[in-house]
C-alpha cells in the first residue's frame, strides 16, 4: 500500500459584484461581441472596496471545510496560492490561518501566478506524501482587478476576482491509476519569457503595486503547445492516456485557448470544464472554482479522471493529474 492525496472537499467564493461586458462600453474602444469573440468571456466578479484576497480564501476555505464535515483544527496546512496578497507579508495563508480561527499546523504562500494552484497541488501532495501533514487546506485567490490598467482593452477585460478551495486527506492506496487521489504531477517553467506577461511593480524594483502587461499573442501560442504537453507527460506519468480522461479542468483564461489545447489533446469539449464565460481569468483561483463550480453542477463525481492544467507568468506551467 502507498500514501495518496485524496479531495475530501471543495468549495469557491465569488465577490456579489458581476461586471458584465457591456459595462466597458463606457470607457474603452470595445464591445461586448468584441470580448465575446475573442476570449468568450461575458462576465466577470470584482471584489468590493476593501473586500482583500484573505477575506475570499477564507469564504472559499469555509465552504470546502463545510463540504469535507472537518472543522479547521482539523487541518495540518493551509497552502495558498496567490499574486495579489493583502500585504507584502504576512502571508495569505497566514492570514487565512487567523481568519478560520485555527492556532495549529502551518501556513504559508505559493506564487506561480496563474500556475499557482497547480504548484500548490503540488506542494500539498508533497506534504502528505511526505508524512509532513494528514490534511491541507489548498487555496487559490486573486484580486486581479487591483492590478489593472483600466485604459489597456487588451488586458483589463480579461480578468476577474474570486477563490476556490479543496481539502486533501492522506488516504491509502494500492499504487496504481485506479487510486483515489493524485496520480502524477508534471512542472515547468522557463524564465526567458518574463516579458510576455509580467505586472511592472515590485517592491525592490519600484515600490509599487503596478499593473498586469501581456503580449497576448505570444502567450497564446506557448499555453496552447505548453499546456498540451505537459497534460499529456502528466498522463504518462500517471500510466494513463488521453482516453481515460473523464474531465479536463483547465486554467480558465480564455476559451480559445481552453479549445485548442482540448483539440491537441483529442478529447472532446462535452468533456471539458468550463467556466471562464461567467468568472473570466481569476488566476490562481480560476482552476479550484472550476473544480468547485463541475462539482456543484453535477460533473464531475467521485471515481473521475481529472486532468488540471495551468499556465502563467515566469513562464510557469504544470498539471495534476487526479481521480476524484
Amino acid at each position: 500500500m502507498i500514501k495518496r492525496a485524496v479531495v475530501r472537499g471543495v468549495g469557491h467564493y465569488l465577490p456579489e459584484r458581476v461586471v458584465e461586458n457591456a459595462e466597458f462600453e463606457a470607457s474603452l474602444d470595445t464591445t461586448d461581441e468584441w470580448i465575446r469573440t475573442r476570449t468568450g468571456i461575458e462576465r466577470r466578479h470584482f471584489a468590493a472596496e476593501g473586500e482583500t484576497t484573505s477575506q475570499l480564501a477564507v469564504k472559499a476555505a469555509q465552504a470546502a471545510l463545510a463540504d469535507a464535515g472537518l472543522a479547521a483544527t482539523d487541518i495540518d496546512a493551509i497552502v495558498v496560492a496567490t499574486s495579489t496578497p493583502d500585504f507584502t507579508f504576512p502571508s495569505v495563508a497566514t492570514m487565512v490561518q487567523a481568519g478560520l480561527g485555527s492556532t495549529t499546523g502551518f501556513a504559508y504562500d505559493v506564487q506561480a501566478v496563474c500556475a499557482g494552484f497547480v504548484f500548490a497541488l503540488a506542494n500539498a501532495n508533497g506534504l502528505i506524501l511526505s508524512g509532513q501533514a494528514t490534511r491541507v487546506l489548498v487555496i487559490g485567490a486573486e484580486t486581479f482587478s487591483r492590478i489593472m490598467d483600466w485604459t489597456d482593452r487588451g488586458t483589463c477585460v480579461l480578468f476577474g476576482d474570486g477563490a476556490g478551495a479543496l481539502v486533501l486527506e492522506a488516504a491509502e492506496g494500492s499504487g496504481t491509476a485506479g487510486d483515489r487521489g493524485i496520480l502524477s504531477v508534471d512542472l515547468h517553467s522557463d524564465g526567458r519569457y518574463r516579458e510576455i506577461l509580467y505586472v511592472d511593480g515590485g517592491v525592490s524594483s519600484n515600490g509599487q503595486a503596478g499593473h498586469l502587461r501581456m503580449q497576448g499573442n505570444a502567450v497564446f501560442k506557448h499555453a496552447v503547445q505548453k499546456l498540451a504537453e505537459t497534460a499529456h507527460t502528466a498522463l504518462d506519468k500517471a500510466g494513463l492516456d488521453g482516453g481515460a480522461v473523464d474531465w479536463i479542468v483547465p486554467h480558465q483564461a480564455n476559451l480559445r485557448i481552453i479549445t485548442a489545447t482540448a483539440e491537441r489533446m483529442n478529447v472532446p469539449m462535452e468533456r471539458v470544464v468550463v467556466t471562464v464565460q461567467d468568472h473570466g481569468n481569476t488566476s490562481a483561483a480560476s482552476i479550484p472554482l472550476a473544480l468547485s463550480v463541475g462539482t456543484a453542477r453535477g460533473q464531475i463525481k467521485q471515481g473521475d479522471v481529472v486532468v488540471t492544467e495551468a499556465i502563467g507568468g515566469g513562464l510557469a506551467w504544470g498539471s495534476v493529474v487526479l481521480r476524484w
